[in-house]
């Protein structure tokens, strides 16, 4: 019985299709180096595209969650050299015993070159935008020059970086081009750097484990070549998720516990409701459907795993940031089974690919770039900026979220509505937060007050314009 064929492995049309890439183009340029230039430039237009969708949303005061405020706290706190306590979360809560994603200790010098929330965002378009130039170059080897381009233009503006550049920083932006890195050198056949780079995976998020022991197996089952590295990853992988998962997180939380297995359903609820299954079918559709012959797709897996079987909404469809991670698997399961078809089957397969995000375009988040009203600076800019004048620099300020992250520059932070014991020095609201629903505190003063058990008049009005108010003890 012959052996498997190895993930890496290309029959006679794509080593035809490698040949043929170390001839030059048309226009006299060698294939080798346009395979370098082309995905270069689709790196520095997607970063391009995702910073600036950011800075417009930083202008016009655009804080579609907290973690934006949550990392730049943490940000902050490694800056500092110290331990990522984050007072949003609560008092003394360390953000190591939320989720487990030491690779963050990178922020630490960005945030000391550029002390701002906005720094995160743009560190995220440029992860986003580096992990397309391993997978369009591969593209461009494997596909030729203009399906290949198509098909890492696919990639880095894909439905998944669209959305979670639109929610704004998480950890996740550092799996993103580890894993675009780990499979590309993979389909080279580079199988020891392959789980090298997989193996960072297990230091961006405690469930990335997962799939890192998810593509040792891959790697294990395909061939004996490269059997013992296989399974030396998955038990690297599944021994980090163990240890993070059960030992370090309860370890370091607050409540010793793990805090998300609350969230978990019955098996039943993996199949409904039909918004994970059109999430399924538009990963099916970026792989060009022909990924689903590849093993490589099993490292959607894991993560798919836990997301149907949360009881979070925002985990089942294409929005939010949960789908990132699994836009390198798609496009590298593609290149792993296009370059065996014909010509017009692999033109096919990248149509779709790019057909997924194109037919959602209104809808995506990077349409907001040619709409000249997301260009307009808002009315509410400048009583923003006048609000958190008013607080004193060093200040400890409980505020909602609109301002969250623009504070952590200068103050302590904490969340109007978390579990904090600490009374602060000021309190900043905006009416128009949604965290307030319909019903914003009509004072600022009397809410603190209240909230916080002071005798009335304790905190004192200090500021009130364009939706903002400020009281302060």
């Amino acid at each position: 019985m012959p052996e498997p064929r190895p993930v890496a492995a290309r029959d006679d049309s794509a080593g035809d299709i490698a040949r043929a890439d170390c001839d030059d183009t048309d226009d006299g340029t060698p294939r080798s180096a346009v395979s370098w230039i082309i995905p270069v430039l689709i790196a520095v237009a997607a970063t391009a595209a995702y910073g600036t969708l950011s800075t417009l949303q930083w202008r016009t005061l655009q804080a579609p969650s907290w973690d934006l405020g949550i990392f730049s706290e943490l940000a902050k706190a490694y800056s500092r050299l110290e331990a990522p306590i984050v007072p949003i979360k609560g008092d003394d809560v360390n953000l190591l015993g939320d989720h487990f994603h030491p690779i963050l200790v990178l922020l630490g010098p960005i945030w000391a070159i550029w002390p701002s929330g906005l720094a995160l965002l743009w560190t995220q378009a440029a992860l986003f935008g580096v992990s397309a130039i391993p997978l369009a170059r591969l593209a461009i080897e494997r596909l030729g020059t203009v399906t290949g381009t198509l098909a890492g233009i696919a990639y880095a503006f894909s439905f998944g970086l669209q959305s979670a550049q639109d929610v704004q920083f998480h950890e996740i932006a550092f799996g993103v081009p580890i894993l675009a890195m780990s499979l590309t050198r993979l389909l080279r056949g580079k199988v020891l750097s392959a789980c090298i780079w997989g193996g960072l995976l297990v230091f961006v998020k405690e469930d990335l484990g997962l799939t890192v022991l998810m593509l040792g197996l891959v790697i294990a089952l395909r061939g004996r070549a490269h059997r013992l590295e296989g399974i030396g990853l998955a038990l690297w992988g599944g021994g980090w998720f163990v240890l993070s998962t059960f030992v370090i997180l309860p370890l370091l939380n607050t409540a010793g516990q793990y805090d998300y297995t609350d969230n978990l359903g019955s098996l039943w609820e993996v199949f409904v409701p039909l918004d994970k299954w059109q999430t399924v079918v538009m990963l099916v559709l970026l792989a060009g459907c022909v990924g689903l012959r590849s093993p490589l797709m099993a490292l959607m897996l894991p993560t798919l795993a836990w997301r149907f079987t949360g009881t979070v909404e925002f985990y089942w469809d294409w929005y939010w940031h949960y789908n990132a991670v699994l836009m390198p698997i798609a496009l590298a399961s593609l290149l792993d089974v296009a370059p065996r078809l014909r010509p017009w089957n692999r033109a096919v397969a990248v149509i779709a690919s790019l057909g997924v995000t194109a037919m959602l375009a209104g809808s995506m988040p990077l349409a907001d770039l040619v709409r000249p009203a997301s260009w307009e600076p808002t009315w509410r800019a400048e009583p923003a900026r006048a609000a958190m004048e008013a607080v004193p620099d060093g200040a400890t300020v409980a505020t909602d979220i609109t301002l969250m992250s623009p504070l952590v520059t200068d103050h302590d932070v904490q969340w109007t509505h978390g579990p904090n014991r600490r009374v602060p020095q000021c309190v900043l609201t905006d009416q128009y937060a949604f965290s307030w629903g319909t019903a914003p505190p009509t004072s600022t003063a009397a809410w603190a007050d209240e909230h916080y058990g002071q005798a009335p008049g304790t905190f004192t009005e200090t500021f009130a314009d364009g939706g903002f108010a400020v009281a302060c003890r």
